[in-house]
């Protein structure tokens, strides 16, 4: 059977919760399209959460990796494009770090592109009844972290497996704090990544930049 890595962050920036946290953890255990379902949370640290995901990925030796972020304020599932070189931190993270203008991996490459498909798994959520997009930018801050870093390693072991990053709205709890901000229940996120998992797993990549990387 297969396996596929969810990853998902803990609370940061005065939150309680994190929405991507609180549909991945439910997640743990369950079989979707054939493959066994492993989650794992990060913590929001810059200088910690590449090491913890990395240990995360030997341990499962996944053959798929979806890594999910909470984007407060955007309305819609976002499945993000590409992972760029940077840390440039508007907020300090939970270990009081703030990184500005930083390369993620001293003379990477700019951007790494996502190796999921992309636009088929929008295409899929939003047949489902689910409002989703492709995203252009996965910021700057840890979650961009994690996506390039994961792309990153997945590109230097060359081995198949494939990886991306979804960011989430608010729930509907945390919204109640962000007058006028979006949000989406979790059950509905749930289903999101349920999908987006199914559709990744039998599904080509969108992507036809040779390597994923850009220079």
């Amino acid at each position: 059977m297969k396996t596929v890595l969810v990853t998902a962050f803990e609370p940061f920036g005065g939150e309680t919760i994190n929405p991507s946290w609180e549909a991945v953890r439910a997640l743990e255990g369950k079989t979707i399209g054939g493959a066994r379902i492993v989650a794992r949370q990060l913590p929001v640290v810059f200088s910690d959460v590449l090491g913890v995901l990395y240990a995360a990925m030997d341990e499962v030796e996944p053959d798929l990796i979806l890594s999910v972020g909470q984007a407060g304020g955007r309305s819609d599932i976002t499945v993000e494009r590409i992972g760029i070189n940077v840390d440039d931190a508007r907020i300090a993270d939970n270990a009081g770090q703030q990184p500005v203008d930083e390369p993620i991996v001293a003379d990477g490459p700019a951007g790494y592109f996502s190796t999921l498909p992309i636009k088929a798994i929008v295409a899929a959520l939003r047949s489902a009844g689910i409002p989703a997009s492709v995203s252009q930018t996965a910021g700057t801050f840890t979650c961009n972290r994690v996506m390039y870093g994961l792309l990153h390693r997945l590109h230097a072991q060359g081995n198949g497996v494939r990886g991306g990053f979804v960011h989430i709205p608010y729930l509907p709890e945390q919204a109640a704090q962000h007058p006028g901000a979006p949000s989406m229940a979790r059950e509905s996120v749930m289903q999101a990544l349920e999908i987006a998992i199914r559709v990744s797993l039998e599904t080509e990549t969108d992507l036809k930049v040779a390597g994923g990387a850009t220079h």
